[in-house]
Parts: structure tokens; C-alpha cells; sequence
């Protein structure tokens, strides 16, 4: 009987080891580069380029899907602590505060890097004669300092990229007015300035300076984008073209940054290497944006102003 009890014992304790180690082993990731489904978050100030690189990337990969959930930014950096959700796509890094936070809550990030740069385009009514304004007019705009009736509009009171640059690097610890105006899209803006003279709006250029874009055609006459002149040079005065962005001449510029999470080479890692592909980086050149990674050539070009 001793054999006989001895060999169950050492049965139930190799299963029992069994067991443990499959409960401690993490889950096999169902996607790759390849395949799979996934979900991600992006600023809402730029749906139109991830949407195009979404579409190519989907194309050229069949078996892949890849879910946007298009944000404020303040709620894509907060979609960092929700688990499925692999990658967001905004203008900032996390801060040293966040990246605690999300060391102690999942481990801390895969990588963050900027892929391109766009500019925030200034837009006022085809009948505005002032077409050429200084970052502090635009400070004097912003806090109800200005002596007329011109109101600003921006794509959300808090919490979007737009909002967020324009107190941080046009108010600098000024509060906006309280007559600025809010609309729930950057789309709302361009409509709502198109049928407004008396307004002046703030949206990402991708919205409203791709050429080749039809419905952004069907705009951009009904629109007039505003030249911002240069802080350092005073006299240079620029649209958000992509020279002017890539270099920083035009003022009001923000870099397009990823922010990957998932532990494994799984579908968003895939994307943010081919936003950095030379493909990846020719749909930012293509939809006038700057990309930061490949040598592309640069040349001004004429934009509805």
C-alpha cells in the first residue's frame, strides 16, 4: 500500500505545480503585426491623417483591425491606465508624474516618440481684413483683452490638445475669457468660423490644409487661415505650411507623438513602426504635415489664406 500511496501523492503535487504555474503565466497575445484586433486612442485634433495611415496599414495587412476611439487629450492619456487599450496617439509625453503612476499601475510604457509635426491654424471669416496677427494679439484674443467684438472658438473648453497649447504657450498663466466659444469637434470649428465673421478659430492644419483632401476643398475657401508672425523675427510671417512647421518659423506648432503600451510585438507595435516607415512617414508629407523621421524635401507651397 505504501508504493500505491506514495505514487498518488506525488500525482496530486504535480498537478498541483501544474496548476500554479498555468495561473502565474500571462495570457498568449492573440494579435500580431500581422493579425489581430485592437483597440487605441487618438486626439480628436488629428482623426484625418491616423485615419488615413489606419487605412493603408489595414490594407496592406487584411487580417488586422484596428479600433480608434477619438479623444480629448487629457482622456487618452487617462485610456493609458485602461487595459485594452494598447496605444494612444497625442502631442506630449507622459510627465515624470504620470510615468509613475503608470510604473506602479502597469508596469510603465513599451516607448514614446514623435513621428511628425503640425501646426494650429489661426482661421477667420473671408471678410476679415486683418490677415496678419502676433502671438501676443492673439494673447490679448484669448483673455478678453482685446479691444473689439471678435470672438475666439476652440474645439472644447478643457482637456483637448488645442486648448491645452493655447494656455500653455499663447496665455502663459493668463484664464481665457469667458466669451470664448466651444464647439464638440474640430469639423464644428470650420463650419462655425465659415458662417461667423465676427470669430476667430483654432484647429489642427490637418483639418483644413490638405489639398487633396475633398472634403477639406470644400472648405478652404469658405475660410480664411491667418498669417502668424515669426516671435524671433517679427517682420517673417507664415500659414502652418510644411517648411514653416518643420522648421518652427511659424510659431504655433505641437509634434505628433505615440505612446505604445503593449509588453509584446503585437498589432500597435506594428503601427507605430510603420508611422515611422518610410511609407508611414510619405502619409504625413502627403497630407501636408512635417514628418520628424525620414529626409523628405520640403518646398513651400500656396495655402487658402
Amino acid at each position: 500500500m505504501k508504493p500505491y500511496k506514495s505514487w498518488i501523492l506525488m500525482l496530486m503535487v504535480g498537478v498541483s505545480v501544474t496548476a500554479c504555474q498555468t495561473a502565474s503565466m500571462p495570457p498568449i497575445p492573440s494579435d500580431t503585426p500581422e493579425s489581430g484586433s485592437i483597440w487605441i486612442s487618438a486626439d480628436e485634433s488629428f482623426r484625418p491623417i491616423v485615419e488615413e495611415l489606419i487605412q493603408v496599414y489595414q490594407s496592406q495587412h487584411l487580417q488586422t483591425i484596428i479600433n480608434v476611439q477619438y479623444k480629448p487629450e487629457a482622456d487618452c492619456i487617462k485610456d493609458l491606465f485602461v487595459d485594452s487599450i494598447r496605444m494612444v496617439i497625442v502631442t506630449r509625453t507622459p510627465s515624470k508624474a504620470e510615468e509613475k503612476w503608470l510604473t506602479d499601475s502597469i508596469g510603465g510604457i513599451n516607448k514614446s516618440r514623435a513621428v511628425a509635426r503640425d501646426g494650429i491654424a489661426v482661421l477667420a471669416h473671408p471678410s476679415m481684413k486683418k490677415s496678419v496677427w502676433t502671438r501676443s494679439e492673439l494673447k490679448e484674443l484669448l483673455s478678453g483683452k482685446m479691444n473689439n467684438s471678435l470672438t475666439p472658438v476652440v474645439d472644447g473648453l478643457k482637456a483637448t490638445s488645442t486648448v491645452r497649447f493655447l494656455v500653455d504657450s499663447i496665455l502663459r498663466g493668463e484664464q481665457p475669457t469667458a466669451t470664448l466659444q466651444a464647439v464638440r469637434t474640430s469639423q464644428g470649428v470650420i463650419e462655425y468660423v465659415a458662417s461667423h465673421p465676427d470669430v476667430i478659430g483654432f484647429v489642427g492644419v490637418s483639418w483644413i490644409g490638405n489639398r487633396e483632401d475633398s472634403i477639406q476643398r470644400v472648405w478652404q475657401p469658405r475660410v480664411k487661415m491667418l498669417r502668424i508672425a515669426n516671435d524671433k523675427f517679427p517682420e517673417y510671417t507664415s500659414v502652418p505650411d510644411q517648411v514653416n512647421v518643420y522648421t518652427r518659423l511659424y510659431p504655433l506648432t505641437r509634434d505628433i507623438t505615440f505612446i505604445l503600451k503593449e509588453k509584446h510585438v503585437g498589432l500597435a507595435t506594428g503601427l507605430s513602426r510603420f508611422m515611422g516607415s518610410e511609407i508611414g512617414q510619405l502619409i504625413f508629407k502627403r497630407a501636408y504635415l512635417a514628418p520628424l523621421l525620414k529626409d523628405f524635401g520640403f518646398r513651400p507651397v500656396q495655402l487658402n489664406e
